[in-house]
């Protein structure tokens, strides 16, 4: 397997100093639970199989085998399942640089943002970083307005405090007020300042720990050496110089506040998933092999555990329907709202609600592997992943911190050789404002918490999104692919006519033509198999069989040579197939997919086999030529076949008769055409196209290898669902724009006024205070906005 290194598909990881990259998420898990397991330079010896050994495959933990080899889906060698390992602690992870993961809460090294949990849980758990940051709120608040009562006294009728206490005193009490807040509550500030100049990844706290120490470190010196500084600045009560230890308190307190704010902010985009994971019942009925009842926590349900589901409960785990008949509302996971009939042999997912009917289900996925935790885990995953356009943001936010600290400089430089008196306390007032103002933290937050915010929204509706720049691609595509069978159709063939040709009856051409299918994964073969089964007809077993992709399949029953599959299969052979070509013709034209058997080298039969058209393709279909999409179906089967379901549908571009291998091929010619490619599939022939295609769409009803090619996956098979990813695009995009927007327009502005540019004609200066409150409320208006998605309607 090959990896992009600018744009691995299973993300980074750093260790020991060094950031890889990954071909897939599992593989990253896999290294991260051990990387000096794959970084030691000595090759492991194979082990020989332990008694009651199981191995599996790292990237695949379905393949199972009682022995060591390779996987045969990806070719990796299987390893011994080990006993899951208890997690704990929780990573941590930075909101805009994903890639910045540590094993406990801190500030990110690169943005100094405080980090937050990379795993969902059920409920919200106490924030270390919060708590903290309350804390510093309400101490530094309760210093900091004694404080700002002192420091404007002097406006006070009379001035009588001032009266009442010396200069020198009154500058001693507000040092020793201001100390407390700059120096405990604003210390992490501080600390990620600096942290920020020896990382050399200048940020939002370079500005504010330079603000408000140059304000504090000012006051300090005028309050300890008053006699040092020029007699033009000493102005003051009892010719003191002016202090500004109220504007560095006040500034640190808002911005305490600003960062309280934000962190339960970001806590809230996360609402979407923890809401999710609560939907998994506390415990599940258990049904022994005695036939007793009892409930059992959810954590030791295990795959083939028979459980009972009663009225109005919810589904434990993934499962399969064993006895009984209900309504079962799925909403809460695929956004369905219709309830939808399950009895014997239907499929449920876990935290789905029962509706009046009882349920005996058999578990077959549980814990991290049921739908609702891949659904999470998947969420989880693309909410840390940076969308294209924060590149324009990332390369503003390099030049930024560093033309700002310049811009200060120079301002200071102009008051301070131009300005009125005091000239060197007008210079540093406005530096420290075109600090403080111009934190570029709104800048930053712009885009990841969007597609926080939109990536959740999009799980509600049973819109699952890989990554950030599949929601952006999705918003610019025209073109629609879609597979036939199990996306435009059910995905579940029956077998609707028998065609015997002379020499065969009915039963016998059943007999081997199932026979021969039971040996194949195909959906064709299983709607023969139950037809044949359905009609009567026995079933032989079968000695060299063999698939030809894309053709057929072949072996020997009873001693005869069948042969069952397409034309192309028979021309190969060949077998010539008469007169029973026209009638296979006819056949398709009504939207049934012939499959031609021969026996012996001679034609026996055709099957017609019909996939019903799913009851939602028409409405989504109609949906999506309202959303200005280019539909056109690509499929193997026939083209009369497809024609038919074609003309059915009302599509008027069908690409047929393509081999798997091919379907990539088609999709690339459409872009060549410079169309932006979107392909909705569901099967194991649809991957080349899903990765080729800009978007690849799977059904979440489809295989895992569709699921894993693709970048939204839809999490019921329900082409409506692809509109609803198109408006989720299309809204968290929108809301990027408009965060980005107010971030850049707020910067423009708020730097020229802090630096005093309307001073000369209308006599006004922006005081840090005002600049900090500003400062403060850009963030929370952005993350503000981004929460609105939550409420976007799909």
């Amino acid at each position: 397997m090959t990896v992009d290194p600018e744009a691995p598909r299973g993300g980074r990881w750093e260790h020991a100093g060094h950031t890889y990259s990954f071909c897939n998420p599992k593989c990253r898990e896999r290294f991260r639970a051990d990387p000096e397991r794959y970084l030691s330079s000595a090759e492991a010896v194979p082990a020989p199989a332990a008694p009651g050994a199981v191995y599996v495959c790292p990237m695949d933990p379905e393949v199972r085998q009682s022995h060591p080899g390779a996987c045969p889906k990806c070719g990796m060698a299987l390893e011994p399942e080990a006993p899951p390992v208890p997690r704990t602690h929780v990573e941590y992870v930075c909101p805009m640089h994903p890639e910045v993961v540590k094993d406990g809460p801190g500030s990110c090294p690169v943005c100094g943002m405080a980090l937050e949990p990379r795993t969902v849980l059920p409920e919200e758990a106490p924030d270390p970083e919060l708590q903290s940051m309350r804390l510093r709120f309400r101490v530094g608040l309760a210093f900091t307005v004694p404080l700002l009562v002192l420091a404007m006294s002097d406006m006070l009728p009379g001035q009588p405090v001032q009266h009442a206490v010396s200069a020198s005193v009154l500058a001693w009490a507000q040092l020793v007020l201001a100390t407390p807040v700059v120096l405990w509550a604003g210390w992490p500030f501080f600390q990620r300042g600096w942290a920020s100049v020896r990382n050399r990844h200048l940020n939002m706290f370079t500005l504010i720990a330079l603000g408000t120490g140059a304000a504090y470190l000012f006051s300090v010196f005028a309050t300890l050496l008053p006699q040092a500084l020029p007699q033009g600045l000493r102005t003051g009560h009892g010719g003191t110089a002016p202090l500004y230890f109220e504007a560095a308190a006040v500034i640190v307190t808002l911005v305490a506040l600003g960062q309280v704010l934000e962190l339960r902010a970001r806590h809230a985009t996360s609402g979407a998933l923890r809401a999710l994971l609560s939907l998994a019942p506390a415990v599940a009925r258990r049904i022994d092999a005695e036939g007793h009842e009892e409930d059992v926590p959810l954590t030791q349900v295990q795959p083939g555990d028979t459980l009972r589901v009663r009225p109005g409960e919810k589904v434990p785990v993934d499962g399969v329907v064993l006895q009984g008949a209900s309504a079962v509302d799925e909403s809460m996971v695929t956004g369905e709202s219709l309830p939808l009939e399950k009895g014997p042999d239907a499929q449920v997912t876990g935290g789905t609600v029962n509706g009046t009917g009882s349920l005996v289900m058999r578990a077959q996925r549980v814990g991290q592997d049921t739908l609702l935790s891949r659904i999470v885990q998947r969420v989880s995953e693309a909410q840390r992943t940076r969308a294209p356009i924060q590149r324009l943001a990332d390369k503003v936010a390099a030049v930024f911190v560093p033309g700002v600290i310049a811009v200060a400089v120079v301002t200071a430089g102009v008051w301070a050789l131009w300005g009125p008196e005091p000239r060197l306390a007008h210079a540093v007032v406005n530096a420290v404002a075109v600090l403080i103002i111009a934190c570029p933290c709104a800048l930053g937050l712009a885009t990841p918490m969007s597609v926080m915010v939109g990536t959740g929204r999009g799980a509600q509706a049973g819109v699952l999104i890989r990554d950030a720049a599949a929601l952006e691609r999705l918003e610019a595509v025209d073109t629609l692919v879609v597979d036939k069978t199990g996306t435009l159709t059910e995905g579940k063939p029956r077998l609707v006519t028998v065609l015997p040709a002379r020499g065969f009856d009915e039963t016998r051409l059943l007999h081997l033509a199932a026979s021969l299918e039971r040996g194949s994964e195909h959906p064709l073969a299983s709607a023969i198999v139950a037809g044949a089964k359905a009609r009567g007809a026995p079933v032989s077993p079968v000695e060299d069989f063999r698939s030809l992709t894309g053709k057929g399949v072949t072996g020997r029953v009873e001693g005869a040579e069948v042969a069952l599959g397409n034309a192309a299969l028979m021309e190969t052979l060949p077998v010539e197939v008469g007169p029973l070509a026209g009638r296979a013709e006819a056949l398709r034209a009504e939207g049934q997919t012939v499959v031609l058997v021969a026996v012996d080298g001679q034609v026996a039969g055709a099957l017609g086999v019909e996939d019903p058209v799913k009851d939602s393709t028409p409405e989504a279909l109609a949906l999506l030529r309202a959303e200005g999409l280019r539909v056109v179906m690509l499929t193997g089967d026939s083209q009369t076949t497809a024609d038919a379901v074609a003309r059915r549908l009302g599509i008027t571009e069908v690409i047929a008769g393509v081999q798997p291998e091919a379907k990539g091929d088609a999709v690339h010619r459409l872009q060549r055409e410079g169309r932006v490619v979107a392909m909705a599939g569901d099967g194991v022939n649809d991957a080349p196209a899903l990765a080729q295609a800009d978007v690849g769409i799977a059904m979440g009803t489809g295989t895992d290898i569709a699921m894993e090619s693709a970048a939204v996956t839809l999490v019921k098979g329900d082409l409506r669902a692809i509109a609803r990813a198109r408006r989720l695009s299309q809204g968290t995009l929108r809301n990027i724009r408009q965060n980005l927007f107010f971030a850049f327009i707020y910067n423009a502005v708020g730097v020229p006024l802090a630096a005093g540019v309307l001073y000369p004609v209308f006599g006004l200066l922006l005081s840090p205070i005002f600049a900090s409150a500003a400062m403060s409320l850009s963030s929370v208006s952005v993350i503000g906005n981004a929460l609105r998605l939550r409420k976007l309607k799909l």
